[in-house]
């Protein structure tokens, strides 16, 4: 892939199966403060991808609800995390092929930072990321743009040098309209697709021999 120099991956449902963890960890802080949970079917339609802070908006509660529910959901994930993770294998056998063709790995996601880096650590890939973007980093999350813009001026390289990986309908609203050409995007359905054949299959058929 000589002229990629990054590949920017989402995290929920990219690089860990995390979507019912938060599923659970919201549901769990909203029923414990004596609100209806949020349907399955909600989760998936409406919900999925959003910010923490903008699915609690999008509910109508109270602002003082809001931060105690935010609280909540943030130390039920952490406990989630521990209860759920394993080391993820195949992702790590797909970096140290990244790292050997000089191209880095970034995760951009709309989950907070301190969620973002133990979802990592306890699969086994921080130590192989880059940076991370998180929704503390841009004003506006997925599905508009800017954490994927943010990311390519943060690497100082050129956004046609830059692979997005994404699963989700908003988080791919958000990999279309960036600066990053739509080729560029390697659509995924789930964690699972993730790996360095499904990797090399995406260069092939998207790209010639030299990664252009």
């Amino acid at each position: 892939m000589k002229h990629i120099d990054a590949m920017l991956f989402d995290l929920d449902g990219v690089l860990v199966d995390a979507c019912d963890w938060h599923y659970e960890a919201l549901n769990r802080a909203l029923t414990s403060i004596g609100i209806e949970p949020i349907s399955r079917e909600d989760h998936l339609t409406k919900y999925n991808g959003l910010p923490t802070a903008v699915k609690l908006n999008m509910l109508g509660l109270h602002e003082d609800e809001c931060a105690l529910v935010w609280k909540l959901k943030q130390d039920f994930t952490l406990e989630t995390i521990a209860k759920h993770s394993k080391v993820q294998e195949e992702k790590i056998e797909l970096f140290e092929e990244l790292k050997k063709l000089n191209v880095k790995v970034v995760c951009v996601t709309n989950s907070i930072r301190e969620t973002a880096t133990e979802m990592l650590r306890s699969t086994g890939q921080l130590d192989h990321i880059e940076f991370i973007i998180s929704n503390e980093d841009v004003e506006n999350n997925k599905p508009e743009p800017d954490c994927y813009n943010f990311a390519v001026k943060k690497l100082d390289t050129k956004a046609e040098r830059c692979i997005i990986v994404e699963d989700s309908p908003k988080g791919l609203q958000a990999a279309e309209s960036s600066d990053i050409p739509n080729k560029n995007i390697w659509r995924v359905q789930n964690s699972k697709e993730v790996t360095l054949e499904n990797m090399r299959r995406y260069i092939d058929e998207n790209f010639d021999s030299n990664g252009r």
